[in-house]
């Protein structure tokens, strides 16, 4: 790292192609109309690393998906009728979405 005049010079370690960029915008819009779509339905969703989760479509924003799963236990700290947490998943993760009929 050389220092010039007391401040560091700062080094790229990666920056995505712009190709790159544009795949994930698209694949980020499309994920974000079905999700939006399918708000208060329930799905089983598979990501990239192959997690495997099962819950509710709350919200669909700014890239994040909002999915209430089932609570296993546990001390509740406060009172939640639906015996629910919400997991946050990015959208750009997800592999497989499939609609649950409950």
């Amino acid at each position: 790292m050389s220092i010039q005049m007391g401040v560091p010079q700062q080094q790229v370690l990666y920056q995505a192609d712009s190709q790159s960029i544009q795949n994930l915008k698209s694949i980020r819009s499309h994920l974000h109309n079905i999700c939006r779509q399918h708000t208060n339905q329930y799905v089983r969703i598979e990501t990239i690393d192959g997690q495997v989760v099962t819950g509710r479509i709350v919200n669909c924003e700014r890239g994040f998906l909002h999915l209430a799963v089932p609570r296993h236990g546990g001390n509740r700290a406060f009172y939640n009728p639906y015996d629910e947490m919400i997991l946050t998943l990015v959208l750009y993760e997800l592999l497989v979405i499939t609609l649950l009929y409950t």
